[in-house]
């Protein structure tokens, strides 16, 4: 027939449009349809449901939407030139190089689901990525049904560089060093705590076991190095100048050399290293160096634990009255060179201070003692600004069962610490899941183990509350430059250098 001669090459000439109905709808085989271009288009079909195959050649087809399930996919199929172009989709639909499929909705685009991909797998084909796992490849694990970063483009932030041991904040020389800057970061919510003592007290000790190590560690692996048995023996000093270490929690720990020092007394004298021209003495040197170190401590820290190991020593406390008046006013938000008087509480700032009797006797655990110590403390702190009570309590740890708090009548910032054991009665202590046997118990202490100890005046010394150091909120990196500018006003304070001149 002749309208059935002119049909057939006609239909071969048009678009995509009938090749793509009769692939949805195929009719007999045209078995009479010959030339190269024909049969370059036609391949066999696959079905991937499963189902019986047709007998006739059909067209592949290539789909374009990339997250639809297997048993909504059209057959694959190659476009034809001439095709008409198709605008591209909004949202979770990707076109290929090659052409649009048309027919297909732009807003359906389903996730592939689990066992679609395993069934097309187990047939030898690849399936099909959604859109975001092609275009946010590399960052981070996208995998089927997983969740994705809700900020495209940004990257998590890495964890903060744990440090192995502390480094010098301000060396022997009394210089300032750049090292710590490296290890700070851009965030406010940080707690910096010093410590100030007399030599041999057991500073270092105490702050690496507030900072990073327990009492079961080995003294070598501390953070902060304490005396060697060498050290002991001649009656030096461990620590030189201001080591600086900080937690993953972000609580910044400044172990410091010990105040009015014999050892660094001794080791000027003997060495005969050069005092600065403002010194005419040894000794005058040696006790600026603790004035301007203490001062420093109280300016740019939160809390400052004052470490003793028998109970007490008034110089102690005349030191630290003496350290309070010589500090450095607060910077004021007009004026950054010049604070406000020291009289003025509202606008200075003073830190919480606390007194911390190490290596404790039995009998100093007594209530009666105990409650001695508190009032004498009072006594000497009462004119000072310093934070020195409300702020840490012994009784409410527990230590003490059966003392309520209106025993002490004015409680101040005291903990105690007793020996550190180095025999296994601890261990034994502290393992015990149950009642030990009585030849097995340890003898009476009055008082819980040491590392029960630690741990609780760590807690209440993390729990202390974070007063703003300056006119603006600091983070990390701005109480360093902060910290550097405070220390070199210490050095060339004016009412340092009069004292000086005054003890000379």
């Amino acid at each position: 027939m002749s309208e059935s001669g002119h049909s057939q090459p006609g239909m071969y000439g048009q678009g995509r449009r009938r090749r793509r109905r009769r692939d949805r709808d195929p009719g007999p085989p045209a078995q009479n349809l010959s030339g190269p271009s024909r049969d370059r288009d036609y391949v066999p079909r696959e079905r991937r449901d499963g189902s019986e195959e047709p007998t006739g050649p059909l067209l592949q087809k290539t789909p374009i939407i990339l997250a639809k399930p297997p048993g909504e996919r059209s057959k694959p199929s190659v476009p034809a030139s001439g095709a008409p172009s198709l605008e591209k989709p909004i949202m979770l639909i990707k076109t290929r190089d090659e052409g649009g499929k048309p027919g297909n909705p732009p807003d359906v685009a389903p996730s592939v689901s689990g066992a679609g991909t395993a069934k097309l797998e187990r047939e030898g084909q690849r399936p099909t990525q959604p859109v975001y796992q092609i275009q946010n490849r590399g960052m981070g694990s996208a995998a089927s049904g997983g969740a994705v970063d809700p900020v495209i483009g940004q990257t998590k932030l890495l964890p903060p560089e744990k440090m192995k041991h502390s480094i010098k904040l301000v060396d022997d020389q009394m210089n300032w060093c750049d090292s710590a800057m490296e290890y700070l970061r851009d965030q406010t919510d940080m707690l910096v705590v010093g410590v100030i003592g007399l030599q041999g007290t057991g500073k270092s000790t105490i702050m690496s076991l507030l900072s990073a190590n327990s009492p079961e560690e080995d003294q070598r692996a501390y953070v902060f190095r304490a005396q060697t048995q060498e050290i002991k023996e001649r009656a030096g000093n461990q620590s030189s100048g201001i080591d600086f270490y900080i937690t993953q929690e972000r609580v910044i720990f400044l172990d410091t050399q010990p105040i009015l020092s014999p050892s660094i007394l001794d080791h000027l004298i003997n060495n005969d290293r050069k005092l600065p021209p403002e010194y005419n003495l040894p000794h005058t040197y040696v006790e600026m160096q603790s004035l301007q170190i203490t001062a420093f401590l109280f300016t740019v820290c939160h809390v400052v634990i004052v470490i003793q190991d028998w109970f007490t020593d008034i110089n102690l406390y005349r030191f630290l009255q003496t350290a309070e008046m010589l500090k450095p006013s607060t910077p004021s938000a007009s004026h950054d060179s010049t604070g406000s008087s020291g009289a003025d509480d509202g606008s200075e700032y003073y830190p919480h201070i606390v007194f911390l009797q190490n290596k404790a006797r039995r009998e100093e655990f007594c209530p009666r003692n105990l409650k001695k110590m508190h009032m004498a403390v009072d006594k000497l702190m009462a004119h000072s600004h310093l934070k020195y009570k409300g702020t840490l309590s012994m009784l409410d740890c527990n230590i003490f069962p059966g003392l309520n708090r209106d025993y002490l009548e004015t409680e101040v910032n005291l903990f105690l610490l007793p020996m550190m054991e180095n025999d296994g009665e601890d261990a034994l202590t502290r393992a015990g899941s149950g009642p030990p046997l009585f030849s097995l118990l340890p003898g009476y202490r009055g008082h819980p183990s040491f590392s029960s100890l630690v741990s609780k005046f760590r807690s209440q010394i993390l729990a202390m509350s974070r007063c703003q150091l300056s006119h603006t909120i600091l983070t990390e990196k701005n109480w360093f430059h902060y910290a550097a500018r405070i220390w070199d006003g210490v050095k060339k304070s004016s009412a340092l250098s009069e004292y000086s001149r005054l003890l000379s």
